[in-house]
């Protein structure tokens, strides 16, 4: 074996959504922040999301996370999140990973029945409690970011579609929110390319269209995501509710999307729809759940925000070193629009 590089990479998924973690072959990179170590990796170290997310080593479905040292005291390990083409602040179903991976290989340790973590997002410090039993981590629960709307009720012009009726929130990520239904959908798993098709288009109209611009972070990006929702109901008393989030370069969420409930509490508390601590379960398209609810409410920039907590589960799946042969014609990886949707994603 002769690699010019190694990494060490603990596969994981959270509901159904891959966030492998890197856990070696990295060490650490600059930055004063994690935000700065985000931006140093984009800008300086892209090779190392291309060479593990493109094609052959890697796949559209999948994110990655690289462990680093945290910069604030306060937390025990930062991270910053990798996605098919781009570094998001945050990122729900990827922290469930990366706690689960740091508690279940031992690079923290943990305590049984619970172990609480902070841990250094791009976003900010997040909060985390982890249920433990028998040393497997059986639930992580995190207090997100506060979370916000941009637009409420807002009409777009998408090419194909026509008009829209959409919101605009912050969850971790900007999301236009759209209901399934009125752009013809039901949520169904074989709706799938037909949602990242449509999703596609929705989300480059409304960036074109609405403004969405973090106000005390600028530098955050502006709306990359799209959110299909289906209206809440109550099994059991719970409001529960399926959405489908679009991830560029088009393809759909696992997972029921930690940033994505986020930005639905926001745009249901702005609307009236949800109580101050009341429980609400988003699912996804596979049918995997994750259990929210709003914990406080504060502001923004002076914009009212909500203080959303998530709880999911996640899974090792496996552990591997992915290195580069000097002499591979693909170092830094491919896309083709078969899975894609374009090449050179």
């Amino acid at each position: 074996m002769r690699f010019g590089k190694v990494f060490t990479v603990v596969g994981c998924h959270a509901e159904g959504e891959v966030g492998n973690v890197i856990v070696g072959g990295v060490g650490d990179v600059p930055g004063r922040t994690m935000f700065d170590k985000m931006r140093y990796l984009a800008t300086e170290r892209d090779d190392i999301r291309r060479l593990l997310l493109r094609e052959p080593r890697g796949a559209v479905t999948r994110s990655v996370n690289i462990v680093l040292p945290a910069t604030d005291p306060e937390a025990q390990m930062g991270y910053v999140i990798m996605e098919s083409t781009e570094y998001p602040v945050m990122s729900g179903s990827n922290t469930i990973c990366v706690a689960t991976v740091l508690l279940e290989t031992g690079m923290l340790p943990m305590a049984e029945p619970a172990t609480d973590l902070v841990l250094e997002s791009p976003a900010g410090l997040i909060r985390l409690h982890c249920e433990c039993r028998d040393g497997k981590v059986t639930s992580v629960r995190f207090v997100n970011q506060p979370a916000f709307a941009y637009h409420l009720d807002a009409t777009i012009e998408v090419p194909g579609l026509g008009p829209l009726t959409v919101d605009v929130a912050w969850g971790g990520m900007a999301y236009v929110l759209v209901d399934a239904a009125s752009a013809g959908f039901r949520l169904t798993p074989d709706e799938g390319r037909d949602l990242c098709l449509a999703g596609q288009r929705i989300k480059q109209a409304a960036a074109a269209q609405l403004p969405s611009v973090h106000p005390e972070n600028p530098d955050f990006a502006g709306i990359t995501m799209t959110e299909f929702t289906l209206p809440p109901y109550r099994p059991d008393g719970v409001l529960t509710a399926r959405n489908a989030v679009i991830v560029s370069p088009g393809r759909i969420d696992r997972s029921p999307c930690g940033t994505g409930t986020s930005a639905r509490l926001a745009v249901m508390r702005a609307k009236g729809e949800i109580g101050l601590g009341e429980r609400f379960v988003h699912e996804s398209i596979i049918g995997t759940r994750f259990d929210s609810r709003i914990d406080a409410m504060t502001e923004v920039g002076g914009v009212p925000a909500v203080v959303p907590s998530i709880a999911g589960q996640a899974f090792i799946t496996d552990m591997s070193q992915v290195g580069l042969d000097p002499a591979d014609p693909f170092p830094e990886g491919y896309t083709l629009s078969d899975t894609w949707l374009n090449a050179g994603a």
